[in-house]
């Protein structure tokens, strides 16, 4: 869940800086027709870092929960076109 929400704030966060710069915007933009949204591979780091930290271990599931909606939250909010829009390259 953690994985999820990190992936979801990184796409955010990638949403929003290839809005408001045409280079990082080309910097991110690792396969074609997917564009500047490629660069958001974090979820499969995350998730294999995640698996190996935690593997075989007790995991409070209110807290991964809480931490995973909080991300989703940010990763929400960053893809939401009027809050990108206000970074929006001239």
């Amino acid at each position: 869940m953690i994985a999820g929400g990190l992936g979801a704030a990184a796409l955010g966060l990638a949403t929003t800086l290839a809005e408001a710069s045409e280079r990082i915007m080309n910097a991110l933009a690792w396969w074609t027709p997917a564009g500047p949204l490629s660069g958001a591979m974090v979820f499969f780091a995350a998730w294999a870092a995640l698996h190996s930290i935690f593997r075989g271990k007790s995991v409070n599931f209110l807290w991964a929960t809480v931490i995973a909606f909080v991300l989703l939250g940010l990763g929400l909010v960053g893809t939401f076109p009027p809050f990108y829009g206000l970074f929006a390259a001239k």
